[in-house]
Order: structure tokens, then sequence, then C-alpha cells
């Protein structure tokens, strides 16, 4: 059983899964999971191991650049593709197989490139606990052949989180991030101002040093996702009032706190229970 497993055991799974693939792309995200699966992968199979970064307005600059910055300073071949998840068809809608949709293209995108390179493999850092949430992204990856290295292996979020410190990786204890178009709440349309709302907002509460946080858009509201054990640093009159000045400005009629705090797919607890199978951690 994966879960007897210790942590040594799933990190030899994992690069025993790597070299057996003989080559590989990586969907790389510049974030915990790629980051460390990308790392594993060069370390395994040299320069056999691409990454593969989508640009698009709702992926942030500030992720992109640190993306750019961790392939050339690691000797890693990165291509950085265009994947602009507004111009499939139906994806503005924000329907609830959004991420399908994105990753389709996305995994299809990064097959051409492998194939053009001769590499044997596509793979995405999926981990162990994204198979809890309604993820109908991991069924594009089901079915374009796309390989989940670190599920393979078995291995959760925070054993990835301790191997990377193990490794020395910057990402060890960074933020979970996911693209922007899941701070939508489903059904509203998805734009690109919108977008750049969002990740104007995000910025401004990153930049006065809160850490784990999303703001999600439900039209002209701002409902702020932190951390609990942040809730009292945020309601410091400063700062409070520093937050609501700047989303104003940004164009928030609204803003509020969620008193649940921060939790991944927030969004999807509107929908109807059981969820269906298989998407990215919003």
């Amino acid at each position: 059983m994966q879960s007897n497993r210790t942590i040594e055991e799933k990190y030899q799974a994992l690069q025993d899964f790597l070299r057996n693939l003989g080559s590989v792309a990586v969907a790389f995200s510049g974030g915990v999971d790629s980051t460390f699966l990308l790392r594993v992968a060069h370390d395994v199979l040299g320069a056999r191991a691409i990454a593969v970064t989508a640009s698009s307005c709702s992926f942030p600059e500030r992720e992109l650049r640190e993306a750019q910055a961790f392939c050339r300073e690691n000797g890693i071949e990165h291509v950085v593709c265009l994947s602009e998840e507004l111009d499939i068809e139906g994806f503005r809608k924000n329907p609830t197989n959004r991420c399908y949709l994105c990753k389709h293209e996305l995994f299809e995108k990064i097959w051409r490139i492998a194939r053009e390179r001769n590499l044997t493999a596509v793979a995405e850092g999926s981990n162990l606990d994204d198979e809890g949430d309604y993820r109908p992204g991991l069924i594009a990856v089901r079915e374009l052949g796309v390989k989940s290295p670190l599920r393979a292996a078995g291995l959760n979020k925070a054993e990835i989180r301790a191997l990377s410190k193990e490794l020395g990786l910057p990402t060890w204890n960074k933020q979970s991030f996911a693209c922007l178009s899941s701070r939508f709440v489903y059904g509203e349309t998805i734009s690109e101002e919108k977008l750049h709302m969002v990740d104007a907002a995000e910025q401004v509460l990153l930049d006065l040093g809160f850490h784990q946080l999303r703001v999600r858009i439900h039209g002209d509201i701002a409902r702020i996702e932190l951390l609990p054990a942040e809730f009292g640093r945020f309601m410091e009159e400063t700062t409070r009032l520093k937050v609501y000045a700047r989303l104003k400005e940004l164009g928030f009629h609204y803003v509020t706190l969620d008193l649940a705090g921060y939790r991944t797919g927030s969004m999807n607890e509107v929908l109807p229970k059981p969820a269906p199978e298989g998407t990215d951690p919003i």
C-alpha cells in the first residue's frame, strides 16, 4: 500500500517512475508541486526533462518570472507557450467544467512540444491530496495520457514540502496557488479586466505580508480568504482601511472578509454533492 510507505520509499518510487519514462516534458507552474517534480525529473533524467509553462492572463506575471528564474538557475530547458484560456469556446462563461476545458487545451499543446523534441511523456504535478475535491482537470489528464508521478508515488502535499526543504528548493514553504480563473463564482463571466483586478488585489495582500490567501470575486464584491491566524493583523485599523481603499481603487464596490478563512475549493461548496469525479485545486 502506498499509504504505508515511508517518505523515503515514496521518494525512491518517484525517482524510479521518472527514470522509467525515459524523457518527459513537465507542466511547470513554479508552484510547490511542479517545482519539486521538475527538480527530481531533472536530477534523474538530466536534459531529457524539460519544463513547459503556459503564459496567459490568468497566470500572474510574478509567477512566470519565478518559473523562468528557477529554470535558468538550474540549467533546465524552459519553454513558455501561449495558452490563452479566454479564447477557448465556452471558457469565459465559467462553467463547472472550466478546468477540464483549460487543461485539455494546455496538455494538447505540451504534447506537441514534447513530440517536437522526441520526448516520450508529459507529466503534471497533482499529488495524493488532490484526489478528494472536485477536479475535472484530472479527467483531461487521463484522456490525454498525461502522467501524474507524485500521485503514482503516493506523495501528499506535506511530504512534498518536506522533501522540497531537504532539497533546498525555495518553494518548500511557498503559498499554494491556482490560476486566477478559479477566483470566479461558477457562471460569472471571466474577463481580462476582472482577472487583472483579482491579481492586483491579491498582490496588495501579499505586499502587506499575508501568506496564504485568495481574493474571490462575486460581481462587484471581493471576498478575501486569509488564514484565521492572520485575522487579527488584518483587522488592525491601518491595515484594514488600506486594503479597503486599494481594492476600491481597483474597481471593487464592496470588500469583505470570509469568516471561515482560507481553504481550497471554496467555490465548489455550492456544487451538488457528491461532486463529480475528477480539476485543479482552486
